[in-house]
């Protein structure tokens, strides 16, 4: 192979395989005994909130402070609802906060249960999941209805 910035050739094993494995759904496929002792497994941590505002300043250096505090409450708040099949990502809050930004909410309709039937303005950024989005409506249907 030919470096083509210093027109070096490279040699490397002829053997060498790289397999990458991202199980994103944690346990949905058991992989042979065999197959696991010849892994190498490095489990990257979900950032904590003061990681995740310095990933979204990089994205939106400007976004008001009191939108992104409340909107990180939201996200987490969400993120640990029991019976979510995929929780929202990094990514997802990205694009979460983008159409915030774009729509200009303000920070208090995140949390104001009365918005549009208790749910959070543009949550379908946030959730991929059918059943998750139908789980979601279900909650604040039930919370509406109980006045909370």
């Amino acid at each position: 192979m030919l470096n083509t910035e210093n027109n070096q050739q490279l040699r490397g094993f002829e053997d060498f395989q790289s397999f990458v494995w991202s199980d994103i759904f944690v346990g949905s496929i058991s992989l042979p005994d065999a197959f696991l002792r010849r892994c190498f497994f490095h489990y990257i941590r979900f950032p904590d909130a003061d990681t995740l505002r310095a990933i979204v300043a990089v994205h939106y250096p400007h976004i008001q402070q009191q939108l992104l505090s409340t909107a990180l409450e939201v996200f987490f708040e969400l993120r640990e609802l029991p019976g979510l099949k995929k929780k929202p990502s990094t990514s997802e809050l990205l694009d979460w906060l983008k159409l915030l930004l774009a729509e200009d909410i303000p920070p208090e309709v995140l949390t104001d249960k009365q918005q549009k039937g208790g749910l959070m303005p543009m949550f379908g950024a946030l959730l991929k999941n059918e059943q998750d989005v139908a789980l979601v409506e279900k909650l604040a249907f039930l919370a509406k209805r109980q006045g909370r």
